[in-house]
């Protein structure tokens, strides 16, 4: 009954392909958030797979309803040891976005796993399953092995992650004492390299937003009206060239942080962004000046431009159209509102002659930005048992450079949170032929074996 045993253990999972078999069963579930047609998916996944995995594991579980009454439900699974025993909340998401059925490469498809080299390819194979799969199958390692975890579990399991969590925020706030615990551990997004084993202690926010010039109705002749008509493209466009300098830089003041401190740029300096042989090269001149590639993306805010219509883009015609808008999301860091975001930029466009320029949240939900103490015990404790088991020193990252509802987990928990990502950031997540790197997976459930096992050890872990 030893640490290198429940590890070795876990090796065997991945190695005789049970965890293939598990992960494939999941994938096979299309659980789509963004699909209305799925809802009975996203029940099913948390009924008849998650639920039935972990009640073999000992563990309790309730589906409750969503919240808002119109979203996928939400599963809370407890395997309580002892009332004296530390106790760890953990967190995934069964959703996926849409499986964008063919616009895969030929020979693979989304709601099937298929092994190519290195790669194991699957909608959600990266996000989320795949890293939930490896946890539980971790879990299952030390609980065979030492035939008790030595601590306590509270899994929240959420279906609607990629729709912004819809309802989490109000199921956190009702259940908040059921949910208390000394910990968040738990897995999401990549890591900073594939190699490198990692840890992020929040995640940036992220604000969705409309932008709209809408002057007049209908199209004007090009020829009889050029010149004499205001047109909304020029202007959205112009508008746009305030927000940012040329190369991205944030001119919006609210928008500006004083929160890259000394001891983030410390932590950051020996963080090498890196995201496998497939990422896209980085434009070292883009972004704000003086900050290094990790500060840029992990310390401090970006602006995106994520789709800008005028006219018929795929129709052109000669006149001047009526209206122009753009969809633009701000990855917000610690030290920006949240609340002020959009009328911060309201202001801004005001100032500088643009008032006709309307602004206006796109997404309901909202993803405040979070940031733990690197110097945090739960952090060290967390960083000692990666490095124990991996032999390198792990990277910590003030927080995640994409987005997560950790500020619900932080804020209205009050929890600690260590999150230990199992991906890599050229999964294609977000786009078609998703995929798993199989090192990255059987290298993620040593450590996470290694992780749920200290955890059990006496007296070896924070509290209070």
């Amino acid at each position: 009954m030893t640490r290198d045993r429940a590890i070795a253990r876990a090796e065997r999972y991945f190695d005789d392909g049970r965890f293939l078999e598990d992960l494939a069963r999941r994938v096979a579930i299309p659980t789509e958030s963004q699909n209305p047609d799925r809802g009975a998916e996203l029940g099913r996944y948390l009924s008849e797979e998650i639920s039935e995995s972990l009640e073999r594991l000992g563990f309790q579980c309730r589906i409750f309803p969503n919240p808002d009454g119109k979203h996928g439900p939400l599963l809370i699974a407890e395997r309580i040891e002892a009332a004296d025993l530390p106790t760890v909340f953990t967190y995934a998401h069964g959703d996926v976005i849409r499986g964008q059925e063919g616009s895969w490469r030929a020979g693979i498809e989304p709601w099937k796993t298929v092994v190519e080299g290195e790669r194991i390819y699957g909608r959600g194979t990266a996000d989320n399953k795949g890293q939930h799969t490896i946890n539980i199958g971790a879990l299952a390692a030390v609980l065979a092995e030492r035939g008790k975890l030595g601590f306590n579990v509270k899994f929240l399991v959420e279906t609607g992650e990629e729709m912004g969590s819809p309802g989490l925020r109000e199921f956190c706030t009702r259940h908040r004492d059921e949910l208390k615990a000394d910990v968040l551990i738990a897995s999401d997004g990549p890591r900073v390299s594939p190699g490198r084993p990692t840890l992020f202690l929040g995640s940036r926010g992220a604000l969705n937003m409309d932008l709209v010039v809408d002057l007049r109705e209908g199209g004007h002749h090009s020829g009889n009206w050029g010149g004499l008509l205001a047109n909304p493209g020029i202007i959205l466009a112009q508008a746009l060239a305030t927000i940012t300098g040329p190369k991205g830089e944030i001119r919006v003041p609210e928008w500006r942080p004083d929160t890259l401190t000394a001891r983030v740029k410390e932590v950051l300096a020996d963080i090498e962004v890196d995201g496998g042989e497939d990422a896209p090269a980085i434009d070292t001149g883009w972004g704000e000046p003086g900050l290094t590639p990790s500060e840029r993306v992990f310390g401090w805010p970006s602006f995106e431009v994520l789709a800008f219509t005028c006219g018929n883009p795929d129709r052109p015609v000669n006149a001047i159209p009526p209206r122009a808008s753009c969809h633009c999301q701000l990855r917000t860091v610690v030290g920006i509102d949240s609340a002020d975001v959009v009328p911060a930029l309201q202001r801004h466009l005001e100032r500088n002659g643009f008032g006709m320029v309307k602004v206006s949240r796109a997404r309901a939900e909202l993803m405040h930005p979070t940031r733990l103490d690197p110097d945090h015990p739960w952090v060290k404790w967390a960083a000692g048992s990666l490095e124990k088991t991996s032999g390198r020193k792990p990277a910590i990252l003030p927080n995640l450079g994409g987005s997560l509802p950790n500020d619900i987990f932080a804020d209205l928990l009050g929890l600690p949170t260590v999150w230990v990502p199992h991906s890599y950031a050229s999964c294609s997540q977000h786009a078609p032929n998703e995929h798993l790197l199989a090192p990255v997976a059987r290298d993620a459930l040593r450590l996470m074996a290694g992780v749920w096992w200290d955890l059990g050890e006496p007296g070896a872990v924070p509290r209070g």
